[in-house]
């Protein structure tokens, strides 16, 4: 297997920037530079030289040794000064060595997923981590990535085994009496997976939302104080204001933290019947982006609620232009900021009790995995109530589970997730 380099570190200039080799030859490589290297997992100071002895930089190298690295590989570090000058130089000089090139993209994750050092859970845990922009990702992610996801799977594949041999076991011996009918401990194991599996798939949305984040739609009439409320929340004009009816056309979206919450926000055009073939057009999108958002804002005025769209029971009325239209209930006004907060809070705590119902898998690809294994299970059990001579049929359902289940960490069917996982990360992970 190849030797592979890369800059771990962001690009430009910094402080400290870190290359990191991985293979057979990165410590003859790293030696080629540096010379002797410290021991394993102990850091050293050491003088990095070019191949006619010129010296690069005074770099921290730090060795990892086989199979106690993040790749499973022989892994080096070294530890530079951040100048892109110092970094492109000492990039030159790996690339001159025989053995070596330059990493692809996700090159080293790959080769941790390749070595059993992460399974594919871990792998998009860690790309969601790298991606996390919340405390509400960076928990979920860190939560995958630790294996959460690999744990649960490798105890409903137990439990799930254990059934299927107790099935296997029934046609064995089916010209022969069976001491014990296995049926109530099967159903049993098949009916706790499926609960497991259920509150899984259940919360799987929400956990994808956390990572991808939440949409909160601010909805109501022409000149309801929609945008002046978006800009009050985002802290900035991110939306046109204007005493005018219709200004604004389109969906105008404000991505914020709420609390540790992802949470984009969305202007929508005033509902409203209009002639108008452009306005027309940005009221069918307000309708629509509205019905899929997670939360709609109605902004009402004196009119109240628009016409067009009704509110579900778990979204917010709230009495606009506050500032001018006194009276009971929550109001807002996006001008004086007065009830924003209490809006905001408002906003999180509603959005927060539905992040606490997110589950242990976090993306489609497990969800749909999850799903597979449902009605592979529910299909046995329905074979298993028909009797021994169904058990044949209820083992092969109950593998076809097993797989569905193999498929979340990457035993099976995966290879062709691989390209397009790995093309997310940077070079250097």
């Amino acid at each position: 297997m190849d030797t592979i380099y890369a800059l771990a570190s962001a690009r430009g200039r910094a402080g400290v920037a870190v290359i990191r080799l991985s293979g057979p030859q990165a410590v003859y490589a790293a030696t080629a530079l540096a010379g002797p290297l410290p021991p394993p997992r102990q850091a050293g100071l050491r003088a990095l030289r070019d191949g006619a002895g010129d010296l690069l930089d005074h770099a921290l190298v730090l060795t990892f040794a086989q199979g106690a690295s993040f790749t499973g590989e022989a892994v080096v570090e070294l530890h530079l000064h951040g100048s892109p000058a110092i970094v492109a130089a000492v990039l030159r000089r790996l690339g001159e060595l025989p053995g070596l090139r330059l990493a692809e993209p996700g090159e080293f994750t790959r080769r941790a997923l390749e070595n059993g050092r992460l399974d594919l859970a871990q792998v998009e845990g860690l790309a969601d981590l790298i991606d996390a922009e919340t405390e509400a990702q960076r928990r979920q992610a860190q939560r995958v990535l630790s294996g959460a996801v690999g744990v649960r799977a490798e105890d409903w594949r137990r439990r799930l085994i254990r059934a299927a041999a107790l099935l296997e076991a029934t046609i064995d011996f089916a010209d022969e009496e069976v001491p014990v009918d296995v049926t109530p401990e099967v159903l049993a194991l098949i009916d706790g997976v499926l609960a497991d599996l259920r509150v899984e798939a259940a919360g799987a949305r929400v956990a994808e939302r956390i990572r991808d984040g939440f949409e909160v739609a601010i909805v109501g009439r022409p000149n309801a104080g929609k945008s002046t409320l978006l800009n009050a929340l985002a802290g900035r004009e991110a939306a046109i204001t204007s005493h005018l009816a219709g200004t604004t056309r389109d969906v105008i979206e404000v991505r914020m933290d709420l609390n540790g919450l992802p949470v984009t926000v969305l202007d929508t055009a005033g509902l409203r019947d209009t002639d108008d073939v452009v306005e027309g057009i940005g009221v069918a999108r307000a309708v629509e982006r509205a019905g899929r958002a997670d939360l709609r804002v109605f902004l009402c005025d004196e009119a109240g609620l628009p016409d067009g769209l009704a509110p579900e029971p778990d979204d917010l009325v709230v009495r606009g232009k506050a500032d001018v239209t006194p009276g009971a209930g929550l109001a807002v006004s996006g001008k004086t900021g007065q009830g924003v907060p209490e809006l905001v809070a408002e906003i999180t705590a509603r959005l927060g009790a539905r992040a606490s119902g997110a589950g242990t898998i976090t993306r489609e690809r497990h969800r749909l995995a999850v799903l597979r294994a449902i009605g592979a299970m529910e299909s046995a059990r329905v074979e298993v109530l028909q009797g021994p001579d169904r058990a044949e049929l209820a083992a092969e359902e109950m593998r076809r589970a097993i797989r569905a289940l193999d498929s979340l960490v990457g035993r099976v069917d995966v290879e062709h997730l691989l390209g397009e996982i790995f093309a997310s990360f940077c070079i250097g992970k």
